[in-house]
């Protein structure tokens, strides 16, 4: 979505709980928990891998209650790619990096950067690092945190304040 957006194929776009992009160089320690049944195993590069209920607890539902967090997992844990976060995890040392976004842009659309202040898979901390990144375009980058939110914001019982406040956003750039 970013690269899209750097490349001028979007007027606008919305990253909820945006994985890093290159140059991005903070490692929280629970981005590394979160991520590290993944990347424990170089050979899940090219498999999709699940996640045990304890290990989705902790990377996706860990602000909601354990029923619902039982529940989320129950309808929404699959078996996902490995590869981006691969990806993402050697960006810094791929010059041609898939991870990579032409932050300075002057003429691309506005992003939305949302992060929730208890994701632990994505931590507010990288997404506000990745608003740095944009920092040398005039270009505008918007922010916004939603307080004790994890990364099953777009998913749990309290999807509809974010998706109000991207509707809401989206109205106001005219899109």
């Amino acid at each position: 979505m970013q690269n899209l957006l750097g490349r001028e194929l979007a007027a606008a776009a919305i990253a909820i709980d945006p994985a890093p992009i290159k140059g991005v160089r903070e490692l929280p320690l629970s981005a590394l928990k979160a991520a590290w049944p993944v990347l424990r195993n170089p050979l899940n590069l090219k498999r999709a891998v699940s996640l045990t209920e304890p290990q989705f607890r902790f990377a996706f539902t860990n602000a909601v209650s354990e029923p619902e967090a039982r529940e989320l997992y129950a309808r929404y844990a699959m078996p996902a790619p490995a590869r981006p976060l691969f990806q993402a995890a050697t960006a810094m040392f791929n010059p041609n990096a898939a991870t990579r976004v032409n932050v300075a842009n002057a003429n691309r659309g506005p992003p939305l950067l949302i992060a929730g202040t208890a994701d632990n898979t994505v931590p507010p901390v990288l997404v506000r690092s990745t608003r740095r990144a944009y920092g040398n375009s005039p270009a505008v980058t918007e922010f916004k945190e939603f307080a004790g939110r994890g990364h099953s914001l777009t998913i749990d019982s309290g999807w509809r304040e974010l998706a109000e406040y991207c509707l809401s956003w989206l109205r106001a750039k005219r899109l």
